[in-house]
């Protein structure tokens, strides 16, 4: 993507902060964020940040040709403690965004769902499954997803909602600032790199779809320079237990920390995720760049310098 003016929204978050960056290279960036989850530090200079919420009635969509959707109540413990905000941000924030976008002439825009609405799957999920929100965040993503549908057939816009599968990208990069909301694979490696055990629910079979951030962001361009319309997963179609992940960190960082294995405090919990990613590949040529092996070798070598 070239010459554009692209607003960010969660565009100081982890996911967002990544994307931006990368955008403001060759277009004109906005990013904005209300900085619940993220910081203006995650931000290069090229980047112009507003501090603002995608609930208010002035967003900065004016000239903007792609609106990158990403701002979010991000997980299942969030929202459920807070499901009057989470569903404000999560589907009235998304509409706010998205029509504001519209009236100001966007007609592109790519959104962030879940691969979580799968449940639990230790085979590769296709887009075409049936799926149910059991969650107050999967209900939220989810109506964004009816939203995204409404604005296809009702004003010809182009919507793509991304469903992402563990995406990680460790503390040397923006995740740290997401704290016992980063992924798995970013918190144990702190721990283990301190010598501290991490906690794992159950025995550690359960399994994840670990995608590299870099690998999300570039499935988020190509979404975007295709104009795709519909529902895409991004994940890499290989999956990794936690024991496995946290004997690949012990290896890269020389460490030998085994894990503390508790019991699991949460009523909802998807024990395994696999992607199924053709639809994406077939539609853009998208394909994950980064092996778990390299993943957690960059994950890790902050702590070697």
């Amino acid at each position: 993507m070239e010459d554009k003016r692209v607003l960010v929204t969660g565009g100081a978050g982890f996911i967002g902060s990544n994307l931006a960056n990368h955008l403001a290279a060759n277009n004109d960036v906005v990013a904005l964020d209300d900085l619940h989850l993220g910081t203006p530090d995650n931000l290069d200079d090229a980047v112009e940040f507003v501090d603002a919420s995608v609930l208010d009635g002035d967003l900065p969509t004016q000239g903007v040709d792609v609106l990158f959707h990403l701002a979010a109540y991000s997980s299942y413990t969030m929202a459920e403690e807070n499901k009057r905000e989470a569903t404000r941000v999560n589907v009235e924030g998304f509409v706010n965004a998205v029509e504001q976008a519209r009236e100001d002439g966007c007609d592109t825009v790519i959104y962030a769902s879940t691969s979580s609405i799968y449940g639990s799957r230790t085979e590769p999920s296709p887009e075409g499954l049936p799926i149910e929100a059991r969650t107050c965040y999967e209900a939220s993503k989810l109506a964004r997803e009816q939203y995204g549908e409404y604005f296809h057939h009702h004003y010809g816009m182009a919507l793509a909602g991304l469903r992402f599968f563990s995406v990680y990208q460790g503390y040397g990069g923006a995740e740290e600032h997401k704290g016992e909301y980063a992924n798995t694979v970013a918190q144990f490696t702190d721990k283990i790199a301190s010598g501290e055990r991490p906690k794992v629910f159950g025995d550690g079979s359960q399994t994840r779809d670990f995608t590299h951030v870099d690998d999300i962001v570039r499935g988020i361009e190509l979404a975007a320079d295709h104009r795709l319309q519909g529902i895409y997963n991004l994940g890499t179609g290989e999956s990794y237990t936690f024991n496995e992940m946290i004997g690949m960190i012990n290896d890269e960082l020389g460490t030998d920390v085994d894990p503390e294995y508790v019991e699991n405090p949460l009523d909802v919990y998807v024990h395994d995720t696999m992607a199924d990613s053709t639809k994406m590949r077939e539609a853009t040529g998208w394909a994950p760049e980064i092996s778990f092996e390299e993943g957690v070798a960059r994950v890790c070598a902050p702590y070697q310098e």
